[in-house]
């Protein structure tokens, strides 16, 4: 009954609840703005939750409703569409689609295949391994993944593989790109930009490798290790690999456009690495080889087809995701829902500190779904729940952003994880995502309180 009406009983739910608090009386030290803020924001994330509507179509409701009721500002709104992150993301995008257009990432994950899989273990390691690979040139998960995927499906179709078999592989061909993604800025253009962001930090690729790169590794590790310790893999498997070796034949030597892909990528690579020279932006660096990638001569064969590869969607939903916390500031809603959720009590030890953040930030996820929504509600709270303490900022950014984007227990918990739900996608269900979610659990503590709070101590992050 509840999933057949799950999305109507959502869209009720979501505008009880923002009217509920749109009306309610008063509250010290909440100005009328930011409970209309407030309000609005539940309904949105209520609606994102309960799937009511496509979370692109939620997020255009939230930024007009701001708008309208002048709870703030376009400028502050749409705020957003003037810095050079929703242009990294544009330019991800594009990036990504040269890549798929070309062949270059199908060649890539075809070679390493042939080379490198031969039984079971090595299959799921080679969804990390091509995960690393691909994420140099493409900043974003979900290709990524579906790339792998394909790949994968052929090596489970010729090892005859048992229906519960394909689905371990396929769930790591998915649950592999969230730690993978935390190791490079541009693993996800999106995340990772926006944790740095919150803070008004510089999104320096350097210091993004600095900060998480031995993190994102030693995620990746444990996560694999603990993959092969819940889906043991069958007894024997043999990988017959003349069909991957055909179709890599299919691809002919590699062409000129896939060099040129090779040559821009390496081209804005080399710019990355090098922003403490510059201090371009990383958006401006990716939109730019994205640009080149498109003229005659000396691009990738990037085609005007390829703007269709831009998801508007999911820019108006990071947009949305974003201005909670943006709009949540300016109108002084932050401030109130730390105060009122929030112990006044800050802890000075950062294992503690760093406990807590973790567990509150996976509960609030829990009960609200997407990262990036949980993100602008929580990252901004977080940080302003820790000022005038001597917790940096930015280590209080990375850990929501760590919490968030490797924790699940359900598949709507993390979009990297939902669009691989299915048959046309990793083959897994909600069964085995959650299978995997309950150690994940205690995985994500470990990662927080006892890898990343020493490494930064380490490095001097954190006095």
């Amino acid at each position: 009954m509840f999933t057949k009406f799950r999305s109507e009983i959502g869209g009720l739910l979501g505008i009880a609840i923002c009217l509920g608090v749109w009306c309610m009386p008063a509250r010290p030290g909440l100005p009328l703005q930011g409970q209309h803020c407030l309000a609005l924001a539940l309904l949105a994330v209520s609606w994102w939750a309960f799937g009511v509507v496509h979370p692109g179509f939620t997020s255009l409701i939230l930024l007009v409703s701001w708008v309208l009721t002048r709870t703030a500002e376009p400028a502050v709104v749409f705020r957003l569409w003037t810095t050079p992150l929703m242009y990294l993301v544009i330019g991800g995008y594009l990036m990504a689609a040269a890549v798929e257009g070309s062949g270059l990432g199908r060649r890539i994950a075809y070679w390493f295949t042939l080379r490198y899989v031969s039984g079971y273990r090595s299959i799921l390691a080679a969804c990390y391994i091509l995960g690393f690979l691909l994420s140099i040139m493409i900043p974003h998960p979900w290709p990524r993944s579906f790339m792998i995927m394909a790949v994968m499906a052929i090596v489970i179709k010729s090892a005859k593989l048992e229906k519960k078999f394909a689905a371990q592989i396929g769930l790591t061909a998915f649950a592999a790109s969230c730690p993978i993604s935390m190791i490079l800025l541009t693993g996800d253009s999106t995340l990772n930009v926006v944790a740095m962001n919150f803070v008004g930090a510089e999104a320096s690729w350097l210091k993004w490798l600095l900060y998480m790169g031995i993190p994102g590794v030693i995620t990746s590790v444990l996560l694999f290790l603990l993959q092969i310790w819940i889906f043991p893999g069958p007894k024997s498997l043999v990988v017959d690999k003349r069909e991957i070796s055909e179709l890599l034949e299919k691809l002919g030597p590699v062409m000129r456009h896939e060099k040129g892909v090779i040559f821009w990528v390496i081209v804005a690579i080399g710019f990355w690495t090098t922003d403490f020279i510059h201090h371009v932006h990383p958006g401006w660096i990716a939109i730019g080889a994205a640009l080149m990638m498109t003229l005659p001569g000396v691009g990738a064969g990037l085609k005007p087809s390829d703007w269709s590869k831009v998801n508007l969607g999911t820019l108006f939903f990071l947009t949305a995701a974003l201005g909670i916390g943006t709009v949540g500031g300016v109108t002084g809603m932050n401030n109130w829902v730390v105060s009122s959720v929030l112990p006044s009590y800050v802890p000075a030890n950062p294992f503690v500190f760093a406990l807590f953040v973790t567990i509150f930030s996976m509960l609030i996820h829990m009960l609200l779904g997407s990262v990036l929504a949980v993100m602008g509600i929580v990252t901004p709270a977080i940080i302003a729940y820790s000022a005038g303490s001597r917790i940096s900022p930015i280590v209080a950014s990375l850990l929501v952003y760590t919490a968030l984007n490797e924790h699940y227990l359900l598949p709507f918990h993390n979009m990297s994880i939902l669009v691989g739900v299915g048959e046309q996608g990793g083959n897994y269900d909600a069964a085995d995502v959650f299978r995997l979610g309950v150690p994940l659990t205690a995985l994500v503590l470990v990662v927080t309180v006892c890898v990343e709070v020493p490494w930064w101590k380490l490095i001097g992050l954190i006095p």
